[in-house]
């Protein structure tokens, strides 16, 4: 049987006939007010035709500008609104990415990375598309030389935002314009990380005793975190051999927002002796922390009675989220704790009256399988598993979902009566 010839398209057909320049208008006509059009066109060109070493790189500057018109309407309204849906902020997002992956190579010229950096620019200095990480990359990529980051960071200067005069002053530090650098630093003496960074430039400039001057007052006057200015001036002490400020300096680091990772830490500092001054006193901190923390501490250090005072004075948890190793304990002290335990697990259920989703069945019922699990197997009072249970599933007759679900989950609730 003879094969069927390949239909034509039409559109072929008439672009055979067309001369080469009604082709070429129809292509910039085309482009003219389609920007992934026109980008797609450059990238054609550049894979297909014979072009020079300037075409070429004419070709990836224009496909970048091209890359802008695109992601322009959508970022404009991104700002105007201050952010906008997951796809369109995703879309942008990637463009952005595109456009900073391209300039990276190195093979874009002045013209067009000073025209991509003006076009950023406004959008960085208004911080309100909810794409600041992006922008930044951008602007940071149109930057080839010490020249190009001059010229960025007097732009970020010339904006006085506190988070952009930031950006100016870490490009001043590293183009080694010391005076520049101290200008903006001095203006904003705050946090722990502004005296941190003063005395750490001062530092590396050899101004030691300025550098220790700094950081002492950093460490009296500072606010928010102080986790690198306390480590900086630590490293000094140690480097100095004075054990004592040392070790009072990784105290005041350890129960400053203490987890259990920061008391091991410090544990491991100490020597026996050490220990015996500092552990009374870290142990009185430990009420600050967060209860997550509070009961990983205690179970560190064996203190089951303690774990479990924290454990009944919380909830159980609702969501799963952050909460396997709050559970986990809960299972391993159920038989030195039961009565504790099960009160903890009863938490969980909470009003189981009311009418909720099934999902919230299916979260019922699985703390009523652990219930279950501590009055039979720990307890070994299934007389009294059942007597709450049957008085559960009559207060819930009338809730058939309620009813599969626990049916479901719970072993043997379908027989209870």
């Amino acid at each position: 049987m003879a094969r069927k010839p390949k239909p034509v398209d039409p559109l072929s057909a008439l672009l055979a006939t067309a001369p080469s320049s009604t082709l070429a208008d129809l292509i910039v006509q085309l482009a003219a007010t389609r920007p992934d059009v026109r980008r797609e066109c450059f990238d054609y060109l550049k894979k297909h035709a014979p072009l020079s070493e300037n075409q070429q790189r004419q070709s990836e500057g224009e496909a970048l500008l091209a890359f802008w018109s695109e992601l322009a309407p959508d970022l404009s309204e991104l700002d105007d609104y201050g952010g906008g849906d997951y796809e369109q902020a995703d879309h942008v997002a990637s463009l952005l990415y595109e456009i900073e992956q391209k300039l990276s190579r190195k093979k874009i010229d002045t013209g067009y990375r000073l025209e991509i950096l003006k076009n950023v620019l406004p959008y960085i200095e208004s911080s309100n598309a909810g794409l600041d990480d992006e922008l930044y990359a951008v602007a940071y990529a149109t930057c080839y030389d010490n020249h190009d980051l001059r010229l960025l960071a007097e732009a970020f200067e010339a904006m006085q935002g506190d988070w952009t005069i930031d950006h100016a002053r870490h490009i001043y530090r590293k183009l080694g314009d010391r005076n520049k650098y101290l200008e903006l630093r001095n203006r904003r003496m705050i946090y722990g990380g502004d005296y941190y960074d003063l005395a750490s430039f001062y530092w590396k400039a050899g101004e030691k005793e300025k550098a220790m001057q700094v950081a002492e007052e950093g460490l009296h006057k500072g606010q928010g975190s102080m986790d690198e200015l306390r480590q900086f001036v630590a490293q000094r002490a140690k480097d100095a051999g004075n054990r004592k400020r040392y070790l009072d300096l990784q105290y005041a680091q350890a129960v400053d927002h203490l987890t259990c990772d920061k008391y091991k830490a410090f544990r491991k500092l100490c020597t026996q002796a050490e220990w015996k001054i500092y552990e009374t006193r870290l142990m009185a901190r430990v009420k600050d922390a967060w209860a997550s923390e509070q009961l990983r501490i205690r179970m560190h250090r064996k203190e089951y009675d303690e774990a479990v005072a924290v454990l009944s004075k919380e909830r159980y948890p609702l969501t799963v989220w952050n909460s396997d190793y709050q559970l986990r304990t809960a299972k391993h002290l159920e038989r030195c704790f039961p009565e504790e335990i099960l009160k903890y697990y009863l938490s969980g259920l909470g009003n189981v009256k009311t009418n909720a989703t099934r999902k919230e069945y299916t979260r019922k019922a699985q703390v009523m399988a652990k219930i279950q699990r501590l009055l039979v197997e720990v307890l070994r009072d299934e007389a009294r598993w059942r007597t709450y249970a049957i008085k559960v599933k009559q207060d819930n007759i009338k809730r058939p979902a309620f009813q599969e679900e626990f049916s479901r989950v719970v072993p043997g609730w379908r027989e209870l009566t």
